[in-house]
């Protein structure tokens, strides 16, 4: 069997070469696999922040790829990308590879065993990581504005906070410089001991509050990083982050900024025009 995918992404990477091991075609595209690669893919079963775009190059000539996402191959030899795969990553039975989606089909040159060059798009990259660092800090911020309104333990944050966002969160989508979380307060929440009520009754007061703290946070310059247990995609990654209040830890398959230092300011706004859907929109100045 091969192995699964070498990736660099959690260090920064946005370029390297590599071999390529397969070429497929399938109904999102032809997808090229190589051994290793700095291309962060989007997650099949949690797909918050997007997959790398970028080039794959040869002797001058390239192609564009238009989206790097999850691909696994079966013990059988069964290929699948992105929703097709049917088992959550790292199962067992499977070995867990980047595919490269890339627009039009494979040029001649692009086979099994040439030698490419990968280049992901920079600006693209540190974009959807300054997006993705800022979501989980407004995140911390909010379960911190809401830590009076819980009647019953929920668990704890990476912070020790009340879990608002563990318990509640039903969609994370990340863009550059941003991101979209909505958060169901159906009867699930209110019998774990949430005060729905109060927070629409607050609900401003709320936002205020958590925008004092990203503030405060953003001030701070709080270092961020991903750690990494192991070289491939299947190996699990943790996002830290060293907060006035502590060091957050998160696991997290996606990157990051290097610092609090990368934003001017990082603020949310809070909607609950649906009562029973929080939907929190963060948004990120970056540094010049």
């Amino acid at each position: 069997m091969p192995s699964s995918t070498v990736v660099s992404f959690a260090g920064g990477d946005v370029s390297g070469s590599s071999t390529v091991s397969r070429v497929e075609s399938t109904a999102i595209g032809d997808v090229v696999v190589v051994d290793a690669t700095p291309f962060h893919p989007v997650d099949h079963t949690w797909p918050d922040q997007p997959g790398d775009s970028g080039e794959i190059s040869f002797e001058g000539s390239s192609v564009r790829v238009g989206e790097a996402v999850m691909a696994a191959l079966s013990d059988e030899g069964d290929f699948a990308v992105g929703a097709e795969i049917p088992v959550k990553r790292g199962a067992e039975g499977w070995t867990w590879l980047v595919g490269h989606v890339i627009d039009g089909e494979a040029p001649n040159w692009l086979v099994e065993g040439v030698r490419v060059e990968l280049s992901v798009d920079s600006s693209r990259r540190a974009g959807l990581s300054r997006g993705h660092t800022a979501c989980h800090v407004a995140s911390l911020a909010l379960d911190l504005a809401l830590t009076d309104l819980w009647r019953k333990d929920p668990g704890a944050d990476a912070l020790g906070n009340p879990d608002f966002e563990g318990r509640a969160n039903q969609s994370s989508r990340i863009h550059m410089d941003g991101a979209v979380d909505e958060y169901r307060l159906g009867k699930s929440l209110r019998r774990a001991g949430f005060d729905t009520e109060t927070l629409a009754a607050t609900l401003e007061e709320r936002e205020s509050s958590i925008n004092e703290r990203l503030a405060h946070w953003v001030a701070s310059g709080a270092v961020s990083r991903v750690v990494t247990e192991g070289p491939t995609i299947v190996d699990r990654r943790s996002w830290h982050c060293e907060l006035p209040e502590g060091t957050a830890e998160i696991l997290c398959g996606g990157t990051h900024a290097a610092s609090l230092a990368e934003f001017v300011s990082i603020s949310v706004t809070l909607d609950l025009t649906d009562p029973q859907l929080l939907v929190m929109t963060t948004r990120a100045v970056p540094a010049a």
